[in-house]
């Protein structure tokens, strides 16, 4: 852990949901069909992402003095799941939320950290199947449905 790094990182998020917070106001309140507008996902993400940067800042001040070695840099991470998630966004309309967010998020718990597949498709399954239904069906909003082949 790098204190510099984590405080710039800090800053800089909140101040990315701040922005989040500040421009979803801007966004009309209420959609077609829907009785959650599309101001409210920008806001409360912006919420989280202004609360956990403020958590960050906290957890800095006990970080303890400097570590003599650093942790390699993990490429092959990082590029596996910038391309899952690329996919992720260019199959979500004709796929669907719940398998794409199912799939994406098994290879990103997989390629974290290998083993334990049935606690990560477990965890994914119910993180995708969770939102979807919490979401679409108790706050009726719009999300992409299952795919056409799947009805």
């Amino acid at each position: 852990m790098n204190k510099t790094a984590d405080r710039i990182a800090a800053v800089a998020f909140l101040a990315v949901g701040a922005l989040f917070m500040v421009e979803s106001l801007r966004i009309s309140k209420s959609a077609y069909g829907s009785a959650v507008g599309p101001n409210v996902f920008p806001f409360l993400l912006g919420l989280v992402l202004v609360l956990l940067s403020i958590k960050l800042l906290f957890e800095t001040r006990n970080y303890s003095g400097a570590t003599g070695e650093k942790p390699p840099r993990q490429y092959k991470k990082f590029l596996v799941i910038f391309i899952a998630a690329i996919f992720y966004a260019a199959l979500l309309e004709t796929v669907g939320y719940v398998i794409t967010t199912f799939l994406f998020l098994v290879i990103g718990f997989q390629t974290m950290e290998k083993g334990a597949l049935w606690k990560s498709i477990a965890i994914a399954a119910g993180f995708s199947l969770g939102v979807y239904g919490l979401y679409v069906k108790l706050l009726q909003g719009t999300l992409p449905s299952w795919p056409i082949w799947f009805q």
